[in-house]
């Protein structure tokens, strides 16, 4: 985490003679560092329209042996093979609520006007059912798009499509992500960037989902940037990716001339970790702001100062919490995870798919839920933030420049 304030300017010239100036800021350094804005903006953060892999899941297990016995014994029992590659599970928070966490961290914690947008996976499900609800709640349509390139997949947060064209727009979006094609990112890119009030993010750009090897997967990320970067508005700092990973996403921006911004990347019930403080009043006012201005000021929220792994660790907590007032079909954790049903063909939840979860995840989940515990959680961040170097690095305050 970091533990200053830094100020970035990139000292190369711009098509607009600007240069990018992002400020970062943390909240329990400089608590009152709200007051001269009007506004935070929340961006990056899912909710249950989001579908998740679950690929990770045999990855995770080589590393702990209780939890590789649990798999192994499920895989021996099911009558049904089972395929991680063709299974997902969907954040706890429907649209309604992951709105409202985001939006009283600003307007009750920061006694700010509140912007939020919502981009869940490949989706514009959130704002849809937000536009059509009695009380209707008005945000950007936006969307956290997978970009097949290469071998590897990036993501990009695309904000404020236009309302009347949103659901064309995804089609065309959907139709690349299943059938990558160089010359047709290029036409959407530059498309896109064509409306003056979208703004596109690069989502954690150094975040290597597939696990290339990192010489192999920097050079397909410089590819990206060599062809692509001229329709990028942002690089994003992340606030579920560790400090020294957004250290070199500062470094990356100012080398490809670009502002920085927030992102949350919120799954679970703990509100982003990372806002952006402006004067704008509204998300359109906010990206002429980063696009023609090229100005930024990020603050890290005091959940960003955990260890990332505890904030992991509550995720997942998060995840396998029942919810009773959710609506029937969401309410416990197996409501909310889905594995193909080869026989039907399509995919259902693991409820539909057992009589009962199976008995040695209860220990299991018992374990995991000790992290919330106080006494536990202020242990652990009081042992691993000692080991971790990451942290140590940060006890001299510095600044950045590019």
């Amino acid at each position: 985490m970091p533990d200053f304030d830094i100020l970035i300017m990139n000292p190369y010239p711009l098509g607009q003679n600007l240069l990018p100036q992002s400020q970062i800021s943390c909240i329990w350094k400089q608590p009152d560092v709200g007051a001269k804005y009007r506004t935070a903006v929340s961006l990056h953060s899912h909710t249950n329209q989001s579908k998740e892999s679950l690929l990770f899941i045999p990855a995770f297990a080589e590393k702990w042996p209780l939890l590789r016995w649990a798999l192994n014994e499920q895989i021996k029992r099911s009558v049904r093979p089972i395929d991680f590659s063709l299974a997902y599970w969907t954040p706890p928070l429907p649209p309604k609520l992951a709105f409202e966490l985001e939006s009283n961290q600003i307007e009750i914690d920061l006694e700010l006007m509140s912007l939020v947008s919502l981009t869940d996976h490949d989706s514009i499900g959130a704002p849809t059912a937000l536009s059509q609800l009695p009380d209707p709640v008005r945000i950007p349509f936006a969307v956290e798009w997978s970009v097949p390139f290469e071998g590897a997949v990036f993501h990009l947060g695309v904000h404020n499509l236009p309302e009347s064209q949103a659901h064309l727009i995804m089609d065309d979006l959907a139709e690349y992500t299943h059938e990558p094609s160089a010359p047709r990112l290029n036409e959407l890119l530059s498309a896109l960037h064509g409306f003056p009030e979208v703004l596109i993010v690069f989502n954690h750009p150094l975040w290597n989902q597939h696990g290339l090897g990192q010489p192999a997967f920097r050079n397909i990320l410089d590819l990206f940037l060599q062809r692509y970067a001229q329709f990028l508005h942002a690089f994003e700092l992340n606030a579920m990716r560790g400090w020294n990973e957004n250290k070199d996403v500062i470094q990356l921006a100012a080398t490809w001339q670009r502002p920085l911004i927030s992102g949350g990347d919120r799954h679970g019930c703990e509100p982003s970790g990372a806002l952006n403080l402006t004067d704008a009043t509204s998300f359109s006012d906010f990206v002429d702001e980063i696009r023609r201005e090229q100005l930024s000021h990020i603050v890290f929220m005091p959940q960003y100062a955990e260890v990332l792994g505890i904030r992991f660790m509550q995720t997942v907590i998060d995840t396998i919490r029942d919810y009773p007032d959710h609506p029937v079909g969401s309410r416990r954790w197996d409501d909310r995870v889905f594995h193909m049903d080869f026989q039907l063909g399509y995919h259902r939840p693991l409820s539909a798919l057992w009589k009962a979860p199976p008995p040695y995840l209860g220990p299991i989940f018992s374990v995991i839920r000790m992290v919330e515990n106080a006494s536990v959680r202020h242990a652990l961040n009081f042992t691993f933030r000692e080991k971790s170097e990451a942290h140590r690095a940060l006890d001299v305050p510095y600044e950045v420049s590019a």
